[in-house]
């Protein structure tokens, strides 16, 4: 079993839930007081052993390379002016991980996105983070962890409201934590638990030939189809990730996170 060193991040998409500011820049940029939620996600991953992260992106989507890309003009700047606590904060974010980026030309499916990224992971097993699902709590950490026990495709759970399951990709899941089937937004009378994926994944390569073959009727690669597959030919575990969660795709979510950090933030709190 080799040592999980590789994650993608999808974040191409049209982002209709923040128009029309996500016509400016992308919304995993959006600062959680003075951080993108992007890279307290990156941060956590690194932190979990990573050491390669691939972005996958839209064509015209530039503006998460330049962030993750040095800026030689304003850390000249930061040093002439002395401000050398912020100068390290900022050259510290291009030293994170090796970054790659890939295209997704066009927005067929979270599992086209993955697949994007294949030559980049080639037939290791990797990390998957979606820009939406905000942990605090080292949510990448415990997938790793599992994955080192299991040395299988490890699922990131969480508990919802049964009022929210018909949200989310919902999972039956045994006392073992394997589990038996996905339900992607049950109705409530349908939901087999409460237990909802909160896109975030450990996945073998074997999930790169299953997408690659598998469209469903709408045309789109969905994840969760795949794994579906994958779910006749092996085990697959459940993983429940303890730590407070934000949805920063919504609005509420965002402002959620914004205060939850802005609590604990010593700028703020004087």
């Amino acid at each position: 079993m080799s040592k999980i060193k590789k994650a993608i991040i999808p974040v191409a998409g049209f982002a209709t839930r923040f128009l029309p500011v996500a016509k400016a820049f992308s919304k995993a940029l959006l600062p959680i007081i003075d951080k993108p939620v992007l890279q307290f996600l990156v941060e956590d991953a690194v932190a979990a052993g990573i050491e390669q992260i691939v972005f996958v992106v839209s064509p015209d989507q530039t503006d998460i390379q330049k962030y993750f890309a040095s800026d030689l003009a304003l850390e000249k700047k930061l040093a002439e002016k002395g401000e050398l606590d912020l100068l390290a904060e900022i050259q510290k974010i291009s030293k994170l991980a090796k970054f790659n980026f890939v295209i997704q030309k066009e927005m067929l499916g979270d599992g086209h996105a993955i697949l994007q990224a294949r030559e980049k992971i080639g037939d290791e097993a990797f990390l998957v983070l979606f820009g939406d699902d905000l942990i605090f709590g080292q949510p990448s950490r415990q997938l790793v962890e599992a994955y080192t026990k299991k040395d299988a495709t490890v699922v990131g759970l969480q508990k919802v409201a049964k009022l929210e399951v018909d949200k989310y990709g919902i999972v039956a899941i045994q006392e073992d934590s394997t589990i038996t089937q996905f339900v992607e937004k049950p109705r409530i009378e349908n939901a087999p638990s409460d237990l909802a994926i909160v896109g975030k994944y450990i996945c073998t390569s074997r999930i790169f030939e299953i997408l690659s073959d598998n469209p469903n009727a709408s045309g789109e690669i969905r994840l969760i189809d795949a794994l579906a597959i994958l779910l006749k030919e092996e085990k697959i575990f459940g993983e429940i990730l303890t730590g407070k969660r934000f949805d920063c795709g919504s609005k509420a979510g965002w402002l959620a996170a914004n205060n939850f950090v802005a609590q604990q933030h010593p700028e703020i709190l004087g």
